[in-house]
């Protein structure tokens, strides 16, 4: 079974059926830049864009790098602050013809799929997914049961949101090298097991093509810490896993 999965972030936006029976894309993914200012009209038309390189007619799941409610919005760190309210759901089945469209947090997505394909799959007791962006996404499991928006890159370290220090945004605009980025993540990453005492980190975004730089200069950490198995693409699946459960007929 293939449905149609789209992932906003900060900086990008990017899509793909996905086969949900092996938990891959179908097909290769297409992106686009996130418009600046990433308004609610500007991103719908961009997600258009991508769901319209697929000629796509079914259910969409879309991420969000915020937290969702319901297929309302109500945060926006990352995008334009006109999206807090928004009934996001809505916006982007009408931008879509009238698709069924689910929308959830990137990061719970994200988590989802890697709980059920990937580096989580199996795993009891706590489990923490962290994204590793624009800025920190996370998504909080205990036996396997998701606690949605929990928003972890807002934790507070050293006085400032943990993902602006800790977030690969933070390591590109500071251009700090593998080290010293290492090192703020060894401390964010001790601050969120110090409140959770979680079994298992996942570390995903981007970043998780590239485990062998940094996460052999983590210390300290009890959990096991380990790279997404879908990497980047972990987001696209999940919104079409959460598309499979919820998107039944147009909002």
């Amino acid at each position: 079974m293939q449905i149609m999965g789209v992932d906003i972030g900060g900086s990008g936006i990017k899509g793909a059926p996905v086969d949900l029976e092996r938990g891959e894309l179908a097909q290769e993914r297409h992106k686009v830049l996130t418009p600046h200012p990433a308004t609610p009209e500007g991103v719908a038309a961009c997600v258009a864009e991508v769901v319209g390189a697929f000629d796509w007619k079914g259910p969409v799941g879309v991420t969000f790098p915020g937290v969702v409610t319901d297929g309302v919005t109500r945060s926006a760190a990352n995008v334009d602050k006109s999206w807090v309210g928004t009934d996001a759901a809505a916006l982007l089945s009408r931008e879509l013809g009238g698709l069924p469209v689910t929308v959830l947090n990137d990061a719970d997505a994200a988590g989802v799929a890697e709980m059920t394909y990937g580096a989580g799959r199996g795993i009891d007791g706590t489990v923490i997914l962290l994204t590793l962006g624009t800025g920190i996404g996370s998504a909080l499991f205990r036996d396997g049961l998701l606690v949605p928006n929990t928003e972890l890159g807002h934790l507070e370290l050293k006085g400032h949101d943990a993902e602006t220090r800790a977030s690969v945004k933070a390591k590109e605009d500071g251009d700090l090298s593998w080290e010293h980025w290492a090192h703020r993540l060894d401390k964010y990453l001790a601050h969120v097991e110090m409140l959770f005492s979680p079994d298992l980190f996942i570390l995903g975004g981007g970043v998780s093509r590239k485990p062998e730089k940094f996460v052999p200069l983590l210390e300290g950490i009890r959990a096991k810490i380990v790279p997404a198995e879908l990497q980047n693409n972990a987001g696209i699946v999940g919104a079409a896993m959460a598309a499979r459960k919820h998107g039944t007929a147009p909002a």
